[in-house]
């Protein structure tokens, strides 16, 4: 399969809520992408009819915002996480006065596939932004490496400790507490038909972990970004 355009994946991408860059990518199959939103800044409210997106939130409050109309929200601190399923239209909006650090899996990796409904800066029916809106990344800002079997690489972003591992099987990984947050960079858990349970950009904690750990299995090896606080 040809690789998707990288043209992102080095850049700062400036938004009027704030900016983003990429942080990690899996060829075409995931990219993970640290949003920095400005206290009382929202993102347009829109869908991704092509690829499941999910949300790991590192520093800060958010209010998600899910469907159509304004009622449906859900207040999240930090850590925690919040799947978006395939054409779900939704919004995410800074309540936190040092603003919100998340980070965003999206599968499979598509920058265009976006469609905004509202937005506060006049972006509706725009695509995502272009070349003039960005600059190239600097050393200081954060990209993960590839992950490696028996080597962790662990960082601080906002008030949550980020880890990045690969594991074998369920044992290590069963060690964490129940609040400890999971998301799939690479590999799957699947059934015993090879079916695939969890794989690229899924979220999960540890207590949920537990329960399908008793019926599935790890394919091969499980690369994952874990999210917890000490």
């Amino acid at each position: 399969m040809k690789k998707k355009s990288s043209f992102y994946d080095n850049k700062i991408v400036f938004k009027p809520w704030g900016y983003e860059h990429v942080v990690y990518r899996n060829a075409n199959h995931l990219s993970v992408t640290l949003l920095n939103i400005n206290y009382n800044k929202t993102t347009s409210l829109h869908c991704h009819p092509l690829k499941k997106s999910g949300f790991i939130l590192l520093g800060g409050k958010a209010l998600f915002q899910l469907g159509l109309r304004k009622k449906n929200t859900e207040l999240h601190s930090s850590p925690s996480k919040r799947m978006i399923a395939r054409g779900l239209f939704h919004s995410i909006k800074s309540v936190s006065k040092n603003g919100l650090l998340a980070l965003e899996f999206e599968t499979p990796v598509n920058k265009n596939d976006l469609v905004r409904f509202k937005d506060s800066y006049g972006r509706e029916k725009k695509s995502y932004e272009g070349k003039k809106f960005t600059k190239a990344i600097e050393s200081k800002f954060i990209k993960f490496k590839s992950p490696k079997l028996g080597k962790k690489q662990i960082y601080k972003i906002g008030k949550s400790n980020v880890a990045l591992e690969v594991h074998k099987n369920f044992v290590k990984l069963l060690k964490n507490k129940n609040t400890t947050i999971f998301a799939i960079l690479d590999g799957s858990i699947s059934d015993n038909k090879g079916r695939n349970v969890l794989s690229y950009g899924d979220i999960i904690k540890t207590d949920d972990l537990r329960i399908l750990s008793k019926i599935f299995k790890i394919k091969k090896k499980l690369s994952v970004v874990k999210v917890y606080k000490k």
